[in-house]
């Protein structure tokens, strides 16, 4: 459970909120993705050609799958303020693919709270950088800044 609230908010910003434990990308999650969306991309599921034909020299991660990864480990940090009802998806200011991740890689997300804006109702927006890294690589797969619509539990301190 996290130990932020929302009226403490406002002290994290500019903070690292937390680093997410290590998550393997493996070629079962990337072929599950690609049958969920419809992108069957050789170079993202063709095991065979990728070895031959890649740059990389094998297949990779999709980047929207690395960009799915944000937010439960996001969630694993801990993100959500415990005294908040839910924290909804509310965008994506802005998204950079930086590094691929290799099938078989294993990343990690490090979040810092960049801003908080308050809403009526004590809703509050808060955006957050998240650096997705990826194990054994000095650039990082991505890095996205995200908004979450954090909206209070019934009686919480606004």
């Amino acid at each position: 459970m996290s130990n932020l609230t929302l009226a403490g908010l406002g002290d994290h910003v500019g903070k690292e909120l937390g680093l997410s434990g290590w998550v393997t990308i493996d070629q079962q999650r990337i072929d599950t993705f690609a049958a969920c969306t419809g992108d069957h991309q050789w170079i993202h599921v063709d095991v065979e050609r990728a070895k031959r034909e890649s740059p990389f020299r094998g297949p990779i991660a999709h980047g929207y799958l690395t960009l799915a990864m944000v937010a439960p480990l996001a969630m694993e940090v801990g993100i959500i303020p415990r005294d908040a009802a839910a924290g909804l998806n509310y965008g994506v200011d802005k998204v950079r693919f930086l590094a691929p991740v290799p099938s078989g890689a294993r990343v990690r997300l490090r979040v810092v709270l960049s801003g908080i804006e308050p809403r009526d109702g004590g809703q509050v927006v808060m955006k957050t950088l998240n650096t997705l890294e990826v194990e054994g690589s000095e650039k990082p797969a991505l890095i996205a800044e995200t908004l979450a619509l954090l909206i209070p539990a019934a009686g919480a301190r606004q």
